[in-house]
């Protein structure tokens, strides 16, 4: 405390960042201040403070702090600086996600139609986000079925390529093959923006009769699957407020606490449409309500679309919101205090949607402690770990007889994935199925970066897990004891029997299978096998189809083209059961089972 005593007293009077260290120099906690000698000293003063305040007041071994330009400036660092560090103490939005949206660039001669998570300036219009049940791949099916735009991003050269099955198939007028001019295929982006813009009257005449026709054709699956797209545009429709001007875009944003935990509640209107919402469970240690929910819409809107308009309760810091989104955005934001009218009534139900998800989540707050940092505080009394294991990273390896090798990294801060820093390795230097050296490759590219510029990426991990018995622990100990991995400790979780191998024991370590510490550790290692079958499985379908398919025996050009049509994708096939595989045309349940069984085997 006396270095913290006197640092006190040098504290400037200028806007700025701090950061809390605890005992082992880790950031537990990033704040911004208007004026920096007030905002810290407030931390340490005796003045009543709440709970989770005082709790992380007692974990601060020293501080620091960065002088800025303004607040606006310390606003933006304050959010770099969490998603750099991720503070035990501050908003981290763990169960957050990035809603979907529909990208068309219209810089394009031939603009594709696209989904995707991240809004960038680059001359594309963004229609969404799509949340509330509404599916974005439906939404791009009904457009090529109605609209036959494509959804490729096959690149439109002087020479014409050959034309894809969409083509055949009605789906698409092949601009790459030259069959359709710029002026026809301009008119159907229109007619697709239009639907996009909320007008669906001709999608619902055109899917309207495709349905009578197919049933008329007696392809009841398909008129089946043409009214569940009717029933879907009926939703949209249904999400239209009729008291709300149709052109405004606005979120509406409320907070609740208990004074110990928060919450808080966005719902999203687009175009007088309501798409939806989502709760986020708030565990901060800010000193006011206003700063908790200023901080979350900071964090908020740098991974999500920024509206025209908040609607707000009058706590946040309005003007200085306003002025980061002009300085850093360049978008003038209306921050509107609701008090009567439609606004307010929006308002309130979002109010009521934050208290009731507070009440609801107060004991899943709890049980998620238990689930991450106290059992990640288990994990390192279970198996003497010299320091708390912070940063977790597990790996895993992926193939299909020694095919399309990959290899996958998860990463896990206090006890929860942080999928920002999942990463992803394509196998280079190995021949066949070694997955030990592959492991091996792997782990040495890895502890590569550390030392280097790269490290601010690639942070150094307290504990390394490997997917894998004693055989793969020796591989990768290899690895280590010719690498910079001093301070880094290495364990391995064998999945027949789940033991922990380590390497101060010849004899492993059996967690009871009730203990947090062992249903975190299958947690992260289950991850890490998703994270590398997805990415094989992405690898295998960009490769080619086909050759993936034609590596089952029996599985003949004939049969691979109605599969193709059938499901799209190699992800739907390996995901399909053995009774939506026989139904495909030419297939029957004898060579479902036998595709079934050949992924089965090899994943």
């Amino acid at each position: 405390m006396d270095v913290i005593r006197e640092k006190l007293k040098l504290l400037p009077d200028k806007p700025g960042v701090y950061i809390m260290l605890d005992k082992y120099q880790t950031v537990i906690y990033v704040g911004k201040a208007r004026v920096l000698k007030n905002r810290v000293r407030q931390y340490f003063h005796n003045s009543p403070k709440p709970e989770k305040v005082m709790k992380m007041v007692e974990n601060i071994a020293d501080f620091n702090y960065i002088i800025t330009d303004s607040e606006i400036d310390a606003l933006a660092l304050e959010n770099n600086l969490i998603k750099k560090y991720k503070p035990k103490y501050n908003i981290l939005l763990k169960d957050d996600k990035t809603y979907p949206y529909i990208k068309v660039n219209l810089r394009e001669e031939y603009p594709n139609f696209s989904i995707t998570r991240k809004i960038k300036k680059d001359g594309s219009r963004y229609f969404g986000p799509f949340m509330g049940g509404i599916n974005c791949k439906d939404i791009l099916d009904i457009l090529q079925l109605t609209f036959s735009v494509r959804l490729c991003s096959t690149q439109i050269t002087a020479k014409p390529k050959r034309e894809c099955l969409n083509h055949h198939i009605s789906r698409c007028t092949a601009p790459c093959a030259h069959y359709v001019d710029k002026e026809s295929y301009a008119k159907q982006v229109k007619s697709a923006l239009s639907f996009l813009d909320g007008n669906y009257k001709v999608a619902e005449e055109l899917l309207n009769g495709k349905m009578l026709n197919a049933a008329e054709n007696e392809n009841f699956e398909l008129a089946l699957d043409y009214k569940n797209k009717l029933s879907m545009l009926s939703k949209l429709e249904a999400k239209r407020i009729t008291a709300l001007n149709r052109y405004i875009d606005a979120d509406i944003i409320a907070y609740s606490t208990n004074n110990l935990y928060s919450a808080v509640n966005v719902l999203v209107t687009r175009k007088g449409v309501m798409q939806g919402g989502n709760s986020y469970a708030l565990d901060e240690a800010h000193l006011s309500d206003g700063e908790t929910l200023t901080a979350f819409i900071v964090q908020y809107y740098s991974s999500h679309e920024v509206p025209s308009e908040l609607i707000v309760e009058d706590i946040c810091e309005k003007q200085l919101i306003q002025d980061y989104f002009k300085e850093k955005f360049d978008k003038s934001v209306e921050i509107t205090f609701a008090k009567q009218g439609i606004k307010a009534k929006l308002l309130k139900m979002a109010q009521k949607n934050s208290a009731e998800f507070l009440e609801k989540s107060v004991d899943k707050i709890k049980h998620r402690d238990d689930m991450t940092v106290n059992a990640c505080k288990r994990l390192q009394e279970v198996l003497g770990l010299k320091r708390y294991p912070r940063r977790m990273e597990c790996y895993d390896i992926s193939n299909i007889s020694g095919v399309d090798k990959v290899g996958s990294m998860v990463v896990f801060i206090d006890g929860e994935a942080d999928r920002n820093s999942y990463r992803r390795f394509k196998i280079k230097t190995v021949e066949g199925a070694n997955d030990f050296a592959s492991l091996q490759e792997v782990l040495t590219r890895r502890l590569s970066k550390l030392g280097t510029a790269e490290e601010d990426k690639f942070p150094k991990p307290d504990l390394v897990i490997i997917d894998g018995g004693k055989g793969q622990l020796s591989a990768v100990k290899q690895i280590f004891d010719g690498m910079q991995a001093e301070g880094i400790e290495l364990i391995s979780l064998a999945k027949r029997e789940e033991e922990v191998f380590t390497l101060n024991s010849d004899e492993s370590v059996k967690i009871p299978h009730r203990d947090y510490a062992l249903k975190m550790l299958q947690r992260i290692r289950d991850e890490a096998h998703r994270f590398a079958i997805t990415y094989f499985r992405n690898i295998h379908s960009k490769r080619n189809l086909a050759s993936v398919l034609s590596e089952i025996d029996g599985v003949g050009k004939a049969k691979r083209i109605a599969l193709m049509e059938k499901f799209g994708t190699l992800d739907k096939i390996i995901g399909a059961s053995e009774e939506q595989l026989a139904k495909t045309c030419g297939i029957g349940g004898k060579l479902a089972g036998k595709i079934k069984k050949y992924f089965d085997e090899n994943l």
